[in-house]
């Protein structure tokens, strides 16, 4: 390994990179109502899944900027929830988004409790 090798760095490229194919893949789904709601909730479901990995780093947060970045965590995850259920309004949220929404508000949680030791 070299002196520069940053898994940091590396592990979010990743990420993105998944992202991007994942947004890709969106294009092929049908155009009925739910394809529809699935193609306009790829931004959330990645937003949630960005956020939900930042808050397994936030002991990198200095003591002082813990607060804010749990509230903007807070917030994002408040935002991307309400727009999928708008989107999925009438179609009923699908189970994987309802596990993905949880997964964010325990790691909110995992974080929380860390803070308070």
């Amino acid at each position: 390994m070299t002196k520069d090798f940053d898994a940091h760095k590396l592990t979010w490229a990743v990420l993105l990179g998944r992202w991007v194919q994942f947004a890709r893949s969106a294009l092929a789904l049908p155009d009925d109502a739910m394809g529809r709601a699935l193609r306009a909730s790829v931004p959330d479901i990645i937003g949630l899944q960005a956020v939900t990995m930042a808050l397994g780093e936030a002991e990198l947060l200095e003591p002082d900027e813990r607060a804010l970045g749990l509230d903007r965590a807070r917030v994002l995850i408040q935002r991307h929830t309400r727009n999928l259920h708008t989107l999925f309004k009438d179609e009923g949220l699908p189970a994987k988004l309802t596990e993905l929404i949880d997964d964010a508000n325990d790691a909110v949680q995992q974080v929380e409790a860390m803070f308070d030791e």
